[in-house]
């Protein structure tokens, strides 16, 4: 599989040369600007592992090539005159194999190592690639709910093929390093104003977490258009629909809390759903990435959809759910057992909507600090520093939280400050968008700059959406963001010394030592 994913990368390199070309002469294929989004996010960490589904879309990626390969020809033809030099090297001249064995073979010949041979090029490159396939993931999920721009798919285009121009040196790939981060906080605004328009502003919610005897489905991932299909399928049956992971923040928008069957979350972040999934007897579905190795137990009532893929495991195709709900009919009842409720829902427009109750905490002292606490979650050690960290977090600071990382405390009590909760679930990764607006109109209020604000970001990352975050908070010029449990591997020693001396990013300590330098102590 890894040889595979590397071979889609490849592919969509060369998609992205011709694509960039062809739009360079006003010619443009909207299926093949579709397509490289959606096989970016293939390639997105633990989304596909089923090799017959990749080959698939090796395929497709193939023939798209092909067809806008044929699009840019036709196009000079028609405003240069003649035939453009063909290419007869690289990702545009790949000619794709014909079994699955010699896609293995041609996919272990382009792995990371194979992009240059200067470390610090190599290094910037990565973070480039790695920023497009984050930001593909955000733009996925927008255009499946109408969003799209064509600034975005030209940046897509361009920044990738500009991966395997020879010619660019270390400072260009940092240029478009912080353009795509500039681009994904406007993809994330998109995605924004897809669910707000939607689903409206999310409200502070009580999500509960238990579960009540009833059939049940399981949802996972990230996609609320996804999830409002099921509702709405699932209507009158009987079948109570439960979120999972970075489907919590559902529960807080208006238009999905009308639905009373959208009954509670289950179970935590991603890494524990092999243990967790095998206490949930109903049907249980993946809409995004994050999934890992099912066990037998729970394999037979999994299913998966949009980009996700295991092997024996049925995908569904589409937006009908009849598989699913009648697995969850087949199901036995969930167990009635009430758990405790844990607040969602505090996007941008909810927080603001209170912010001349926070900025007047602030100025009055009762306020002293805000710690933005979250990010992406894991299984190896060292990720209980971010429990820790908000544990110990002084009762005058308020806490704002986002993605799976909220999971090592969002269960907490951190009680409330003059009826501001400490603790502000303010949703998916994606939310980062949310945190930032939320940034910007206090720094506004405030009258300085956000690295002048009493605001700290401790983070935790573990893929590539959570890399492109960073790259945009970093193109936003925030600065002395503590990053862990550790730094990316892909940071060539130059690279990170960049960072350090232009950010002053760095990775995270003892939580005490931490916490005196964000308070100034």
């Amino acid at each position: 599989m890894a040889a595979l994913l590397d071979l889609l990368l490849h592919g969509l390199k060369g998609l992205a040369i011709y694509a960039d070309k062809a739009r360079a002469l006003d010619a443009r294929n909207t299926v093949a600007d579709m397509f490289l989004i959606e096989g970016l996010f293939t390639t997105v960490t633990n989304v596909d592992f089923d090799p017959v589904q990749l080959a698939g879309k090796l395929r497709r990626c193939y023939d798209l090539k092909e067809q806008v390969k044929a699009l840019y020809e036709g196009a000079w033809r028609e405003k240069q005159g003649g035939t453009p030099a063909a290419i007869t090297d690289g990702p545009a001249a790949w000619v794709i194999a014909d079994t699955l064995e010699g896609l293995v073979a041609q996919g272990e010949t382009c792995g990371v190592k194979s992009l240059h041979s200067d470390p610090d090029i190599l290094s910037s490159i990565e973070i480039i690639i790695y920023g497009l396939k984050g930001m593909a993931a955000y733009a996925n999920h927008a255009c499946i709910l109408g969003k799209t721009d064509e600034e975005v798919f030209a940046f897509f285009h361009s920044a990738l093929a500009a991966t395997t121009d020879p010619n660019k040196g270390l400072m260009d790939f940092v240029g478009i390093a912080m353009e795509c981060g500039k681009l994904n906080i406007k993809v994330m605004g998109m995605l924004n104003e897809g669910h707000v328009e939607r689903y409206g502003h999310p409200v502070p919610t009580k999500v509960q977490l238990g579960t009540r005897k009833n059939k049940g489905i399981l949802v996972s991932g990230h996609d609320l258009r996804m999830l409002e299909e099921i509702l709405k399928q699932t209507e009158g049956k009987g079948i109570d629909i439960y979120t999972h992971g970075e489907m919590i923040p559902a529960h807080g928008y208006p238009a999905l809390k009308k639905y009373p069957h959208l009954y509670a979350n289950f179970g935590g972040a991603w890494q524990d759903q092999h243990k967790e999934f095998q206490s949930f007897p109903g049907a249980i579905i993946f809409n995004t990435n994050c999934i890992q190795r099912p066990a037998d137990s729970y394999k037979d009532r999994l299913f998966t959809w949009g980009e996700v893929g295991w092997p024996g495991v049925k995908h569904i195709a589409g937006w009908h759910f009849d598989e699913v709900i009648n697995k969850a009919l087949e199901c036995p009842d969930l167990p009635d057992a009430p758990g405790k409720e844990i607040l969602t829902g505090f996007g941008h427009n909810a927080v603001l909507g209170v912010a001349d109750k926070v900025i007047e905490a602030v100025k009055g002292g009762a306020v002293k600090h805000f710690f933005l606490i979250g990010g992406c979650d894991g299984a190896k050690s060292g990720r209980n520093y971010y429990t820790e960290f908000a544990e110990k977090v002084p009762k005058d600071c308020i806490i704002l939280t986002l993605a799976c990382g909220k999971y090592r405390f969002n269960k907490l009590e951190f009680g409330d400050i003059g009826g501001i909760p400490r603790l502000l679930d303010v949703g998916q990764c994606n939310d980062a968008y949310s945190a930032v607006q939320i940034a910007l109109a206090l720094a506004g209020a405030f009258n300085c700059g956000v690295n002048d604000l009493p605001l700290s970001f401790i983070l935790s990352w573990y893929e590539q959406k959570a890399h492109v975050i960073l790259l945009s908070l970093l193109y936003l010029g925030i600065k002395d963001i503590k990053l862990g449990p550790m730094l990316p591997a892909y940071l060539s020693p130059n690279v990170l010394q960049f960072l350090v001396s232009n950010f002053n990013i760095s990775q995270i300590g003892t939580v005490d030592a931490d916490l005196k330098a964000s308070l100034g102590q």
